[in-house]
């Protein structure tokens, strides 16, 4: 996931609530052909879910060029996706890893 928007759909297929925002999530890649929406599924990927530090499904995970920009567990409506991946369109990505940079250094200093 080095370059563009990806968003992660973390479920299970145990969880109704996962399989309540299946049609939400396919209508939104839909809606954004030009981003990658993907589907983990935890049960058979615990190691992965694990070091994405996905505790509760649904969780929606979101990269923008290759760096972890959200982690949201709950069912996310059509207006919120839009609405996150808008906000993470128009990142200053420059800027957001120069302020991430800024923070490791103040947290390691």
């Amino acid at each position: 996931m080095s370059g563009g928007i990806a968003l992660i759909d973390c479920w299970a297929p145990w969880c109704g609530a996962c399989k309540g925002f299946t049609p939400t999530f396919e209508a939104a890649a839909e809606r954004f052909p030009n981003h990658t929406f993907a589907k983990l599924n935890t049960q058979d990927q615990g190691e992965l879910a694990k070091k994405l530090k996905v505790t509760h499904i649904p969780t929606i995970i979101l990269f923008r060029d290759g760096l972890l920009l959200l982690r949201r567990p709950g069912y996310l409506s059509d207006t919120e996706i839009d609405e996150v991946i808008g906000t993470a369109e128009g990142l200053d990505m420059e800027r957001v890893r120069a302020d991430m940079e800024e923070r490791v250094a103040a947290e390691s200093g």
